[in-house]
């Protein structure tokens, strides 16, 4: 494979934000694919204090050339103040799908 590719991870308040941001990043193939799963519970230390919220995940399929770009877009969009923004790299996958992946990102 010669382009690494990378699974990125966020949560958003609700399906309906993470639809909207996930169509933008995929519209600007700054994305290969997002998928959205709603309705997972949250539990996390905001400010000093315990806090449990609904939330939706998505996991975006993107290029670790375009990542940076992809982060500071999905970014600017994000309604939180801190959004989750993590990736992990893939190091093994159908090399048809991960070759799919990096031809969608703009390279």
């Amino acid at each position: 494979m010669a382009e690494q590719v990378l699974l990125a991870l966020s949560t958003f308040p609700d399906a309906k934000t993470a639809s909207r941001i996930s169509n933008e990043l995929v519209t600007e193939k700054l994305a290969a694919c997002a998928n959205i799963l709603p309705d997972i519970e949250s539990i996390y230390r905001w400010k000093a204090k315990i806090e449990t919220a609904n939330e939706t995940l998505v996991l975006f399929k993107v290029s670790e050339n375009r990542y940076e770009q992809f982060q500071n877009k999905l970014r600017s969009l994000h309604p939180y103040e801190v959004p989750e923004i993590i990736c992990v790299k893939i190091d093994n996958g159908l090399p048809e799908y991960l070759r799919w992946v990096a031809d969608n990102c703009g390279r």
